[in-house]
């Protein structure tokens, strides 16, 4: 279900669950999450705002092209995937903070499983040099 103020889609399960996504800030999630909600209860859903909790931030651009091919043969391997015939990013596994990084070959950096946006800055500065260094 989407609604464009703050334009937002909401993916709701069988569970009852529902995952708000493309909020640009946790304020707006938090109030598309309740416009969701309202929205249910409006069509006779017995739906309830409760226990709002953020999962996910995701980010980031280092605005140049990347050589992805070439991360996976150096040190930073043991933290890689890069298996192009399945998918067309690289999946970098960060140990501190715990996010999985999902990097482009354009420079298109999508940083997931960040429970707090500090997270999400510590992990796209540490991963900026090392993108630096596989630059096209």
């Amino acid at each position: 279900m989407r609604i464009n103020d703050p334009k937002t889609t909401a993916l709701i399960f069988a569970s009852g669950k529902v995952v708000c996504t493309v909020a640009k800030a946790e304020d707006q999630s938090k109030l598309a999450a309740k416009k969701h909600a309202r929205i249910k209860q409006k069509l006779g859903f017995p739906a309830k705002f409760i226990d709002f909790k953020i999962q996910n931030i995701v980010a980031c651009d280092v605005q140049f092209p990347l050589r992805l091919e070439k991360l996976s043969f150096t040190a930073h391997g043991a933290y890689s995937i890069n298996e192009t015939e399945l998918f067309p990013g690289h999946i970098y596994r960060m140990k501190r903070p715990k996010v999985v990084l999902l990097i482009f070959v354009f420079g298109k950096v999508v940083i997931t499983g960040a429970k707090k946006r500090e997270d999400t800055y510590a992990a796209f500065e540490s991963i900026c040099p090392v993108l630096a260094e596989f630059k096209k």
